[in-house]
């Protein structure tokens, strides 16, 4: 089992979640955050001063899947998200030691589904 968490661009969200949908993964956990990767957040000209930001508006999604479903979903959020632009995001995948499903008790690959 994986957990793998996507941090992207909040416009990109609805085209993401479309192609996770279309590859057949539909259990996930999504989280308005902000942060700043290599762009270094943004400089804008305020009346005359400048203001510097160091946060950006993101979008985190978290999803675990079994083995199987890995790879489908990683190539889900890099079409989903890619711009070609700095910024994209970024896609960790982490081991998943354990999952339990509150409902029924099961685990495993089983509490997933």
């Amino acid at each position: 089992m994986k957990y793998i968490v996507a941090i992207i661009q909040p416009h990109r969200l609805e085209q993401v979640l479309q192609e996770l949908d279309d590859s057949q993964i539909y259990l996930r956990t999504v989280t308005q955050v902000m942060g700043c990767g290599r762009q270094k957040g943004v400089t804008e000209v305020y009346r005359g001063n400048i203001e510097h930001g160091n946060l950006l508006k993101k979008i985190k999604i978290e999803i675990a899947v079994n083995e199987d479903f890995v790879e489908p979903c990683v190539q889900a959020l890099i079409k989903g998200a890619r711009t070609g632009k700095v910024g994209d995001g970024k896609i960790f995948i982490l081991d998943l030691p354990e999952c339990v499903r509150i409902r029924t008790g099961e685990r495993g690959g089983q509490a997933i589904g």
